[in-house]
């Protein structure tokens, strides 16, 4: 069914029913995300895309879109919530963007620079989580974890459908951990897309290192604003 919703103003024509994130990237509008990916469940842990509708704040990727829907997306009070949600993981963890494995691959890296954040203006706390390197494959960057969770949704062994990463903890005790014993039965692609599937630097593949890039510093080349349009695009047609 076609519905109209109104984007900072403008009218956008869409269907009812399809996710807000989605429906504002096609028209051009793009709302930062790093928990959410366009062909994965919503999860509204990061609450970096948060949006108003029809005068509320709320979670733009767990949003459905619905006949006359209002959405504030660039209005000065929620561009500075963001910024400061996105402000706020770096100042929670330990982000040294020069000597980590994925800088220019990593979303909340380049998240930051979308919502024009300079340095964080809270407290540096510089956690102190003991990395693990228990399972063959793989090596746990604890200090970068946001906890967004998607390794814990979307991760899972092929054959029982297990979860292989987990949280543990609440607050500030909370921190990430795996099931060596599962993570060592992964196939090397599912290495690679639980790596992949990280916004920042907690996840990587043991055995590749500076010595051969591991992967292509994709935001060099165009941005996490563009990828995430072309994306919702992609995944939509």
């Amino acid at each position: 069914m076609s519905i109209r919703i109104e984007i900072d103003g403008t009218p956008v024509t869409t269907e009812e029913g399809r996710t807000l994130v989605d429906v504002a990237a096609e028209a051009g509008v793009y709302i930062p995300t790093l928990c959410y990916l366009p062909e994965h469940p919503a999860l509204g842990t990061c609450r970096v895309c948060s949006v108003k509708v029809n005068g509320r704040v709320t979670a733009a990727c767990a949003v459905q879109v619905s006949d006359g829907m209002r959405v504030e997306v660039n209005d000065p009070e929620t561009t500075a919530a963001r910024k400061a949600l996105v402000e706020m993981l770096f100042s929670e963890g330990t982000h040294n963007c020069p000597s980590c494995e994925k800088s220019g691959r990593c979303t909340l890296q380049a998240v930051g620079y979308e919502v024009d954040m300079v340095s964080s203006p809270f407290p540096y706390q510089f956690p102190e989580r003991v990395n693990d390197h228990a399972a063959q494959n793989i090596w746990l960057e604890r200090d970068r974890c946001i906890f967004c969770q998607r390794c814990v949704e979307f991760i899972r062994d092929r054959e029982t459908g297990k979860k292989i990463f987990s949280i543990s903890g609440r607050g500030t005790h909370a921190r990430i951990e795996i099931d060596a014993e599962l993570a060592d039965k992964m196939p090397p692609e599912q290495v690679r897309e639980a790596v992949d599937i990280c916004p920042v630097g907690t996840i990587l593949q043991k055995g590749v290192g500076y010595d051969e890039p591991i992967g292509s510093r994709r935001f060099d080349v165009e941005s996490v604003k563009d990828r995430a349009l072309e994306s919702s695009r992609r995944h939509n047609q």
